[in-house]
């Protein structure tokens, strides 16, 4: 029994994807229980004006309601108090929290 080129060249490529997929597995973003939390006073927290309290802003672009639970970079989970944002990726952020970047989930 021989084998097809085509089909030796699938099986090949097959078998290094199997070995490959626990490499691209341990390379996946960080969980937001891994990330530590975003603090006001760093650098990028202060230029877009971020707070752990939405409620309580008080800044020209802050709609009332607007907080990172419903903003479109909050990726965190639905109920989370905390949870990681596009504009942090280091970090994560209040979902109670608001900054200035803030745009509403579609």
């Amino acid at each position: 029994m021989t084998f097809d080129p085509t089909r030796r060249r699938f099986i090949t490529v097959a078998a290094a994807a199997a070995a490959a997929a626990p490499l691209a597995l341990r390379s996946l973003p960080a969980q937001a229980a891994d990330l530590p939390k975003l603090a006001p006073t760093d650098t990028s927290a202060k230029a877009l004006a971020y707070t752990e309290n939405g409620a309580a802003v008080k800044h020209p672009a802050h709609k009332a309601g607007s907080d990172c639970a419903n903003c479109n970079f909050f990726k965190g989970a639905k109920g989370a108090a905390y949870g990681p944002c596009q504009l942090f990726p280091k970090n994560s952020v209040a979902a109670k929290g608001w900054c200035s970047a803030w745009a509403k989930k579609a």
